[in-house]
């Protein structure tokens, strides 16, 4: 017969998980100011364009997340919030891209700043949520996180129609009109919610287990 027990979260201030984290947070830093720099003179490109694509919002988040975490190790429960926020947006992006925009051109086409910013950091993130739990989080958190895409949808919708340029296809109403946008996003609107509600039973209700002994 087996006997189990239930792992303890790490401590977040542990020295290899300080460093851990501060060595993703410069590689996604790294990936992001390199990002503009190498794209400055391809047609189109803007600063301001660049700044509304929901992929690299989530990344600075992450990487503000990391440093955060790897300097100073907060444990409150509004930090906690915030990185469940960030590693939502983070799932997010990884999810989205994956499934949607790998095989569209939406001029983050550097190969390895591609996958830092659509893999690495969105896995990074999962993982250290897993593994440095939130010693407490209220069940509503992940409902509330989802107000963020919600916000920058909005915020995409408002400035597209000022600037005429949408940074996602799925979220572009030029070509295939506002009711077929409408019906894609309330399908991707409950997908997020799903990732919300799984990023917040990941770090919060997963059980980790270990055979202690056998007989």
């Amino acid at each position: 017969m087996s006997e189990f027990t239930v792992l303890s979260r790490i401590d977040e201030r542990l020295w290899w998980i300080r460093l851990v984290r501060l060595g993703f947070a410069a590689l996604g830093a790294a990936a992001l100011i390199l990002l503009p720099i190498r794209q400055a003179d391809v047609a189109g490109f803007t600063l301001g364009n660049y700044l509304s694509y929901f992929t690299v919002l989530s990344n600075i988040a992450a990487v503000c997340v990391l440093t955060i975490g790897a300097v100073f190790a907060p444990e409150s429960v509004v930090w906690q919030w915030i990185r469940g926020a960030a590693t939502t947006c983070m799932a997010i992006t990884g999810i989205v891209y994956a499934l949607l925009l790998s095989g569209i051109d939406v001029n983050l086409n550097i190969e390895w700043i591609n996958s830092v910013l659509h893999r690495v950091l969105p896995l990074v993130l999962l993982v250290d949520w897993i593994v440095v739990r939130p010693r407490r989080l209220p069940a509503w958190s992940w409902w509330s996180w989802l107000a963020i895409p919600l916000v920058y949808g909005v915020y995409t919708l408002t400035r597209g129609t000022v600037v005429d340029w949408y940074p996602y296809p799925f979220i572009d109403p030029r070509a295939q009109g506002y009711l077929s946008m409408t019906m894609s996003m309330i399908v991707i609107v409950i997908g997020m919610a799903g990732l919300a509600f799984a990023v917040s039973w990941l770090g919060t209700r997963l059980p980790w287990r270990t055979a202690e002994s056998t007989g």
